[in-house]
C-alpha cells in the first residue's frame, strides 16, 4: 500500500530527503488509524506532505489509550 502508490511517491517527491521519514511515519500512523476506525487505509498523501513541509512534527510522547 505505502511506497507503491503514484501518489505516495508523487507527494514525497517534493519533500527534501531529512523530512521523508517523517512523512512515511505519519502516513503508516494516519493510514493505521483510518484502517482502525473507519475499515479502509484511505491517506491524502499530498495533504500529510504538505502538513510535514507546514511543521508538522511528533512532539510528545504517547498518551495512555492511544490506538497506535
Amino acid at each position: 500500500m505505502l511506497a507503491t502508490s503514484e501518489k505516495y511517491s508523487e507527494a514525497e517527491a517534493i519533500l527534501p530527503d531529512d523530512l521523508k521519514p517523517v512523512f512515511k511515519r505519519f502516513v503508516e500512523e494516519y493510514e493505521y488509524l483510518t484502517m482502525t476506525h473507519f475499515g479502509r487505509g484511505y491517506v491524502a498523501y499530498r495533504v500529510l506532505a504538505d502538513l510535514v513541509l507546514a511543521g508538522w512534527r511528533p512532539s510528545a510522547e504517547r498518551m495512555p489509550g492511544s490506538r497506535l
